[in-house]
């Protein structure tokens, strides 16, 4: 009978990422871990929003690793898809996230990270990630405020 060649995908990580980062389980609380609602690849959605006015910064990825660093250190911490490794937000650029606190959205797939922004969020230089705003011509059907606004 022959044998079958060994594969060269790297072993399955218990903790559910499929996206080729360390094969092994993360430290992330199991209670915080069980509540997540990964995509197929392992990762979740992180929004990023700046804490002193909200607006949005960023979205980027998490694993389950990338938020145990992140909840640990308090410094922002990514799964990039396009390097293939973590990385912590200012670590080359200088633009630092302070992680100010972390929710979990009622459905278990996306993030709202709120923190501290030192320089610029968005690696092209402008403060938000946001700043090519599209028009929109429909007025849709807003029912009216109470307070007339």
């Amino acid at each position: 009978m022959p044998v079958p060649e060994p594969s060269a995908a790297p072993p399955a990580n218990p903790a559910g990422p499929t996206h080729g980062g360390p094969a092994r389980p993360s430290a992330l609380d199991p209670a915080i871990a069980a509540r997540l609602r990964r995509n197929p690849d392992g990762l979740v959605t992180a929004v990023v929003r700046a804490h002193d006015t909200g607006d949005v910064l960023m979205v980027a990825w998490m694993d389950d690793e990338a938020l145990h660093r992140t909840l640990s250190t308090g410094r922002a911490t990514y799964w990039s898809r396009s390097r293939r490794e973590y990385w912590v937000k200012g670590e080359t650029s200088g633009h630092h996230q302070y992680v100010r606190a972390v929710a979990l959205d009622c459905d278990g797939d996306a993030l709202l990270v709120t923190v501290e922004q030192v320089g610029a969020a968005c690696h092209t230089g402008n403060p938000t990630c946001f700043f090519d705003e599209l028009p929109v011509t429909g007025t849709g059907n807003a029912p009216a405020r109470p307070d007339g606004a």
